[in-house]
């Protein structure tokens, strides 16, 4: 699978993908073979993997896909931390499933597309930071 190493390539990915591409922090496909994540809480299995979707939101309007897209990895860029050694985000294309506890999309994974580098993460951070306000991760614990 390949690695994709710029903001730009992702948000041009994005751009040609359509609404079935979505980004997913863990260890890989060969480790989602399964193809379902399970509640934190319970235990229980899900029906697909815990996956956030990239494809633009109405309400977004006219605004920038390279923000939208920086926004969709900052939000969750704590995972790594908190899942252990080797999680990292990927893209995959994929259909809802179902929803998660957490209203994520749980998704059947069709194909894996792409591992996603720490430069682009790095560059995420730059421009959510440019654009300053009250954001954050989606970490519960800070």
């Amino acid at each position: 699978m390949r690695t994709l190493t710029d903001l730009a390539d992702l948000v041009a990915l994005v751009e040609s993908g359509g609404s079935d591409l979505f980004v997913r922090w863990s260890q890989g496909p060969d480790a989602d073979a399964g193809g379902c994540s399970r509640d934190g809480l319970t235990g229980v299995r899900l029906p697909g993997l815990s996956a956030n979707p990239l494809a633009v939101e109405p309400w977004w309007g006219d605004r920038s896909l390279k923000l939208w897209v920086a926004r969709r990895l900052h939000d969750y860029r704590h995972l790594p931390e908190r899942r252990g050694p080797g999680v990292r985000p990927w893209v995959l294309t994929g259909t809802e499933a179902g929803r998660g506890p957490d209203n994520e999309p749980l998704v059947q994974c069709r194909e894996p597309v792409a591992w996603i580098s720490d430069g682009v993460l790095r560059q995420c951070e730059e421009l959510v930071r440019e654009h300053d306000g009250q954001w954050g991760s989606l970490d519960r614990e800070k």
